[in-house]
């Protein structure tokens, strides 16, 4: 790929996991593909010319404000934000989340409901158990579906 690549990464940074960035970073640099890092505060992705950083205001959904206004269809988000991955997704774009599960069209209405009806227990004072720890299983999970969308959106 070259610097007119034919898809951007979207990386929803604030919660970017660690382990997780190497993966990307070796993907990004290793296929020259245009990525943006939007956060509330500094990140850093590590050291890459194809990674532009933008940090936005400090507001609850600035961020995610900010990517659906750039995203274009055929771009790649990461983000484990269900409601954002819900407005990607209906600019037909595609969604990788940080546990490498991809969202779409055909899932992220249940994940939308469920992620609903869990806040809605959790505001009513209803103890919820939270989401399992972030493991090497996610790691290894995300590496892969990773590399499954870029295989195969550079075939294309």
């Amino acid at each position: 790929m070259t610097e007119e690549s034919l898809f951007t990464i979207y990386i929803d940074g604030d919660a970017f996991p660690n382990p997780l960035k190497r993966i990307l970073l070796s993907a990004i640099n290793r296929l020259e593909l245009t990525t943006i890092a939007i956060s509330n505060k500094p990140i850093t992705i590590g050291p890459s010319t194809h990674i532009q950083y933008l940090i936005v205001g400090a507001g609850a959904d600035q961020a995610d404000d900010r990517i659906v206004e750039l995203v274009s269809e055929e771009d790649l988000v990461i983000t484990s934000d269900i409601p954002l991955a819900d407005r990607i997704i209906t600019q037909n774009a595609y969604v990788i989340d940080h546990r490498g599960h991809v969202l779409d069209d055909t899932n992220i209405k249940g994940a939308l409901a469920m992620r609903n009806l869990m806040q809605s227990l959790r505001d009513s004072g209803e103890t919820t158990k939270g989401p399992d720890p972030f493991g090497p299983k996610d790691v290894e999970r995300f590496a892969n579906q990773l590399n499954r969308f870029l295989t195969k959106r550079i075939r294309q």
